[in-house]
């Protein structure tokens, strides 16, 4: 509830509404996108864990390594070579998502700026 003070006498136009909007889909998208920014970077310290284990492990050693939904044996090397490979891939991923996020973010302040500046208080946009 606002205090008497807090209230603006502001009148919602079709435009400020488009904003509003707006702000609204890119929060959902930033969250959607934050999502799988962590499950990516869940995925690359897999990738790094078992980088560590493969060191362990002998040469001679055959791996089962999952593609698709197969599992194919391989040598203790093409498996590491394989494990850089899709680290490489997750890490220009991750950059691609929080270019995203970034530039997602940047759209929402200029939006907050509006939005807070017309409204005041009598508008929340902040995440709780």
């Amino acid at each position: 509830m606002l205090n008497q003070e807090e209230e603006v006498d502001a009148e919602v136009t079709w435009e400020d509404q488009q904003k509003i909007n707006s702000f609204s889909k890119l929060n959902t998208k930033y969250s959607d996108l934050e999502i799988t920014f962590e499950s990516k970077q869940q995925e690359k310290e897999y990738l790094n864990d078992l980088t560590e284990e493969l060191e362990l492990a002998d040469e001679d050693d055959r791996i089962k390594y999952k593609i698709g939904e197969a599992f194919i044996n391989i040598s203790v090397e093409q498996a590491q070579q394989r494990i850089e490979k899709d680290k490489e891939i997750l890490i220009q991923e991750l950059e691609q998502l929080k270019n995203a996020m970034d530039h997602i973010n940047e759209q929402m302040s200029q939006l907050k700026v509006h939005l807070y500046g017309k409204f005041g208080k009598a508008i929340n946009l902040e995440k709780e």
